[in-house]
């Protein structure tokens, strides 16, 4: 079989089935990781970013390769996650600029395309480093050039691509000596060369390759391998220890008074940590920096707009951790207590680790976990007593398996939302058996109420109202009882509803989506119109939901 043009309903069929190869594969490429977490889990950031560009592709229904490959460089910038994952949104940003305009594509247009994804990638790196995801990116596109040069034939030349991508990661170890001392190749490039053999397999139509690695996987993946890479740097090596990710959506008002240029920006950014990198479009920049000065990072980045998903991780913490539970010693010493609990946004989980939760595993209404999922959670709370909060009744039934499954003392408490949640564990007490706790527990989320405000994603008509698409939606309980195009306003209706005489404290949970001047104005509002009302605001950062409040 002969194929010399690529349309781009094959483009999306190799993309899909590329991302699928990876997710099957991201477990040994985590475990094939060096560096101090939390940019280790190579294998589950390039997988996560992957799976969010090709959940793009599968939305569309075009045949033109330009609109298909563009449509997945959107999905893998807006998902991308840690070092990894943004190097890959890089590489096939440029590829979809290396293909633009085009409806189908011959031999000589991808090499182009590899060839743009290469120096976007490069770009986008503050100090390149040779021997990881970009030199075997940039080995494969030199191979795509010159292969294109004679050859005409897509299948044939992506099996040479290919060929020198698998050939240019096993010689990562004598670029990167780390490589060769811990004995694996680099995990970025590992990721960039399974999702190659998953492009090549959905071209000639056959099965995906059983074993994606080039090196022998079982004498590198094993109980004690984590433990020596981590091992490899001491704790207090670590000289920028603070993971820091962050986007920021531009605003015409603040980029009259900033102009955005990228280069300058990541200029200014270097100066305050390293692994560095910044990617940027018309509408949002992205940030992956390891510093210790994260809040200044994320200041330089605010003059430019609002921020979004941000995520600042420990590394010192995290890498002690890794190292002490692949450590020879005895295992460690189970605690008399551990709060399990369901929360998404950076500042929900943090609000709750400050209460005392063990474990807070990242969910909600739209990624309920599984019952494994909490299974795992409960055995990393390490504690002879676990109390689970499940926040959201869709998560119960799981949370009763889980706890049904567990050894030793599981409860579950029967929390519905955020708000029960933080009552319950305010009215935890370590000093009380099991029992006592789940009944105290189960008293105190009762005695507050809960509001949402949250958009609607159709037009639809609900206990009598009429709600539009896009227009905001105030929930009372779990029911809608008010809707307005304008979110202040719909807050306005909704706390009107919420609030009584009787009511002494309203606490804030500011979403992902909310500004800092939107929250004073409404606090301003809240203190003038309910005046014997205490007001708490916290950043909960939470997707979904703009505002949650939290009414006692």
């Amino acid at each position: 079989m002969t194929v010399e043009k690529l349309d781009g309903v094959t483009l999306a069929q190799m993309i899909l089935t590329g991302a699928h190869h990876l997710s099957n594969n991201a477990k040994k490429i985590d475990a094939l990781n060096v560096f101090p977490v939390p940019d280790g889990d190579t294998g589950t950031n390039m997988n996560l970013s992957m799976t969010s560009g090709a959940n793009e592709v599968k939305q569309l229904t075009s045949n033109s390769t330009s609109e298909v490959a563009n449509a997945f460089a959107k999905g893998l910038l807006m998902g991308a996650r840690g070092n990894s994952g943004v190097i890959l949104s890089q590489i096939f940003r440029g590829f979809a600029k290396g293909m633009e305009k085009k409806q189908s594509l011959s031999v000589a247009d991808l090499a182009e395309a590899f060839d743009a994804g290469v120096a976007s990638a490069y770009k986008a790196v503050m100090k390149p480093v040779e021997g990881t995801i970009l030199t075997v990116a940039k080995d494969a596109a030199k191979e795509a050039v010159r292969v294109s040069e004679t050859e005409h034939d897509i299948i044939v030349f992506l099996e040479k691509v290919l060929t020198e991508a698998k050939a240019s990661l096993k010689r990562t170890p004598d670029l990167l000596p780390v490589l060769k001392e811990v004995g694996v190749v680099d995990s970025g490039g590992q990721g960039l060369v399974t999702i190659y053999e998953g492009f090549l397999a959905a071209l000639k139509g056959e099965a995906l390759p059983a074993d994606t690695t080039v090196v022998k996987m079982e004498e590198m993946v094993n109980a004690e391998h984590h433990k020596v890479s981590q091992d490899f740097m001491d704790t207090s090596e670590i000289e920028f220890g603070y993971c820091t990710e962050f986007m920021v959506k531009f605003e015409d008002e603040k980029l009259a008074d900033h102009p955005f240029n990228e280069d300058k920006f990541r200029n200014e950014l270097s100066e305050h940590g390293d692994s560095l990198l910044v990617v940027s479009d018309d509408e949002i920049v992205k940030v992956h920096i390891h510093s210790e000065e994260p809040g200044t990072c994320l200041t330089l980045g605010q003059r430019f707009g609002s921020l979004i998903n941000m995520k600042i991780e420990n590394m010192r913490e995290q890498h002690a951790a890794i190292v002490g539970e692949h450590s020879h010693d005895a295992p460690k010493q189970k605690s008399k207590y551990g709060v399990v609990t369901v929360a998404m946004g950076s500042g929900l989980k943090a609000l709750f680790e400050s209460l005392g939760v063990s474990v807070v595993i990242e969910g909600g209404q739209t990624m309920n976990p599984s019952t494994q999922d909490i299974t795992d959670a409960i055995q990393k709370a390490n504690a002879e007593n676990v109390i689970i909060l499940p926040n959201n009744k869709n998560i119960w039934m799981a949370a009763d398996q889980a706890a049904e499954l567990a050894e030793g003392n599981v409860a579950v408490v029967a929390t519905k939302t955020i708000p029960q949640g933080i009552s319950a564990m305010l009215a935890f007490n370590s000093e009380a058996d099991i029992n006592e706790n789940k009944e105290a527990m189960d008293e105190a989320r009762k005695h507050v109420k809960t509001g949402q405000i949250t958009y609607a994603v159709r037009d639809t008509q609900i206990d009598g109202i009429t709600i539009e698409k896009d227009s905001f939606m105030g929930i009372n309980e779990g029911k809608i009882v008010v809707t307005h195009k304008d979110k202040v306003e719909a807050v306005k209706l909704l706390l009107n509803e919420l609030i009584t005489d009787e009511d002494e404290i309203l606490t804030v949970l500011q979403g992902e989506d909310v500004e800092e001047s939107e929250v004073a104005e409404l606090v301003d509002y809240i203190e003038a119109t309910y005046e014997d009302v205490e007001v708490e605001v916290h950043n909960g950062n939470q997707p979904i939901y703009s505002y949650i409040f939290s009414v006692e």
